[in-house]
């Protein structure tokens, strides 16, 4: 019993040494150094890119992929976790075989894990049309916990200049499914990029290929120093994280000091480790609006949920506000900063995406593309559930004792 007892605080982390991301008096969102102070800060890229395309639910996401696709001439490159059988990755393999026999290199980073229900005919039928497939950290016994790292990104390159990324995968869960309680389409979306970024990121798709097996050929595929005059962005790619280590959790805390006056958040796995809710706490203390955007009871994973709503407790103490979206599974992964930033991409707030997974977001300023995300986490406010902390007390026995015992397993969620 006791060896039993020192496993589950050791997988808890109680024994781990703990760090404190302490920095004083960063830059506001709206200084010229902000975007530089964030990159060295988190192991990010400036570059610059302008918004070309935001897109809400399935239907749009996929046709915008779907239609990007079949516009591209030269090269494909897509990486993403989740891929299931259904019409959607019916839809996306037609599109990429059309493409690949029509003379388009089209490459495919799949997660092993996340598309381990596809069957091997898929694949095959894709290959046999030309597409290169290769899957990240297929599993080995050679290193058993290495398994546990994913490939969380979602990341389509068109043609050496277009780059779009979201939260979606390649399922027809994203539509909405009965077994989640709700037919009503995923709250999620997509945004489209144009411009010198395109470079960079086909840099990071690379080294996913090689890593993966792939041969990353410089010949067919170069890397060009293009001119960076279009508006700046912030690329985190979230490589190969730990808990000493972590881009994403850089990212995402300097965006917490950083802000002056409001803060909007968008995970639907909200899990933030004890470091990143103190930073939000001293936030709120300076008068920052914090309102956190997260699932609710419909939803892919509920014991997640329920281990999210027992630290309802110390936000609601602390004047945070939380909104669980009742319609679907609230998917998209945001960040609102004042008005003049906002970070998008794979990344959660928790610790598979802070210190596990590789991730990658792209952050912006540029003024077009602020409204959008406001307008998304108004629609998403005025569809979820404000949590008050009567109720939260009044959960039930059943989701209490769920949430305490995956809290002992807090590290590996």
């Amino acid at each position: 019993m006791a060896i039993v007892i020192l496993l589950i605080l050791y997988f808890r982390g109680v024994f781990r040494e703990k760090h404190h991301y302490q920095v004083r008096n960063l830059p506001p969102p709206t200084v010229d150094n902000f975007a530089f102070t964030v990159a060295c800060l988190s192991d990010s890229y400036i570059t610059a890119g302008q918004v070309a395309g935001f897109w809400i639910e399935a239907d749009q996401i996929y046709a915008a992929r779907l239609e990007a696709i079949r516009k591209a001439q030269k090269v494909i490159q897509f990486e993403t976790y989740m891929m299931t059988p259904g019409r959607r990755a019916d839809e996306f393999a037609a599109a990429l075989a059309e493409r690949a026999q029509a003379g388009v290199r089209v490459q495919l980073i799949a997660d092993n894990y996340g598309s381990q229900s596809m069957p091997s005919g898929y694949w095959q039928r894709l290959q046999d049309a030309g597409v290169e497939i290769e899957f990240f950290n297929e599993f080995s016994w050679r290193d058993l916990t290495h398994h546990l790292k994913r490939n969380h990104r979602k990341l389509l390159l068109i043609d050496q200049h277009l780059v779009m990324i979201g939260g979606a995968g390649i399922s027809d869960e994203w539509d909405g499914l009965q077994t989640h309680g709700s037919s009503s389409p995923w709250f999620d979306y997509e945004i489209a990029f144009e411009g010198p970024l395109a470079t960079r990121l086909r840099g990071i798709f690379l080294q996913h290929w090689m890593d993966a097996g792939g041969i990353a050929d410089l010949a067919l595929d170069p890397l060009v120093l293009t001119s960076e005059h279009e508006p700046q962005v912030i690329i985190t790619p979230g490589e190969d994280p730990s808990y000493r280590d972590s881009e994403i959790r850089s990212l995402y805390q300097s965006l917490i000091q950083s802000t002056q006056y409001r803060l909007w958040i968008a995970s639907p796995y909200f899990l933030p480790d004890p470091s990143s809710r103190r930073v939000l706490f001293e936030a709120k203390r300076r008068g920052v609006d914090i309102r956190i955007l997260t699932m609710g009871k419909t939803c892919d994973k509920p014991f997640v949920h329920y281990t999210s709503r027992e630290l309802y407790g110390y936000l609601l103490d602390g004047g945070i506000e939380v909104y669980e979206y009742q319609k679907s599974m609230m998917h998209a992964k945001a960040w609102l900063v004042d008005d003049h930033w906002v970070s998008l991409g794979s990344a959660n707030f928790d610790p598979r995406s802070l210190f596990k997974n590789d991730e990658l977001n792209i952050s912006t300023s540029e003024p077009t593309v602020i409204p959008e995300i406001e307008a998304f986490f108004q629609q998403g406010f005025a569809n979820s559930y404000f949590v008050n902390r009567q109720d939260w007390q009044r959960r039930s026995f059943v989701e209490r004792l769920i949430g305490q015992f995956c809290l002992l397993f807090f590290w590996q969620l």
